[in-house]
């Protein structure tokens, strides 16, 4: 990471030539570290959403997927090739109802839903990075989690801006307003 200059925009087309020991996102051609590994609650949320909406979309259109796992943001749609794509996020866990969307090496454009599991290392310009990027992209649904206060910030894109919802709190069943037929249990999502 030291030999790349700070002051060069990157794209899509450079990151795919990296081979680094820590996992790195592109923020408009910034890089950006992600956090070192996550902490056993991070894990523990993840996967037990995992498995919860793993079993909800297994016969839905829609698809999920869980970090790593590259979705490339084009800043205009027709800026769709590897050396004018300037952002690539990795949710921690997106889902993906237009299947045009996907290729062999993840995700081009928007997914429909992005749930981001607040860790450690996560710093408030990255969390206000992603949520504009999340946002200017068309993301239907976004969702930042709060392991620490057991807590779920749920945003809905309405006319291109995203709303905030009321927190979803651990006792709290939280339904996604974009899919209204599933029902999370917060209790057991964040039990240790």
């Amino acid at each position: 990471m030291e030999i790349l200059s700070p002051n060069k925009t990157y794209t899509y087309a450079d990151y795919l030539t990296w081979q680094f020991d820590e996992r790195i996102e592109l923020f408009r051609g910034e890089i950006m570290k992600m956090p070192p590994a996550p902490l056993r609650m991070h894990q523990d949320i993840s996967s037990k959403l995992h498995g919860d909406l793993g079993s909800f979309f297994k016969k839905k259109a829609c698809k999920l997927y869980a970090a790593p796992f590259d979705v490339r943001f084009p800043r205009r749609k027709e800026d769709t090739k590897d050396e004018q794509i300037t952002t690539v996020l990795q949710p921690d866990l997106c889902v993906v109802c237009d299947l045009e969307k996907l290729d062999r090496r993840g995700c081009l454009g928007a997914p429909d839903w992005v749930i981001e599991i607040l860790s450690e290392g996560n710093t408030p310009k990255e969390m206000r990075e992603k949520y504009q990027v999340y946002e200017e992209s068309g993301v239907r649904e976004y969702w930042i989690i709060q392991p620490d206060t057991h807590s779920i910030l749920p945003y809905v894109l309405e006319n291109g801006i995203f709303i905030g919802k009321a927190p979803l709190l651990e006792g709290d069943d939280a339904r996604p307003s974009i899919f209204p037929d599933l029902t999370l249990d917060l209790a057991y999502i964040f039990s240790e």
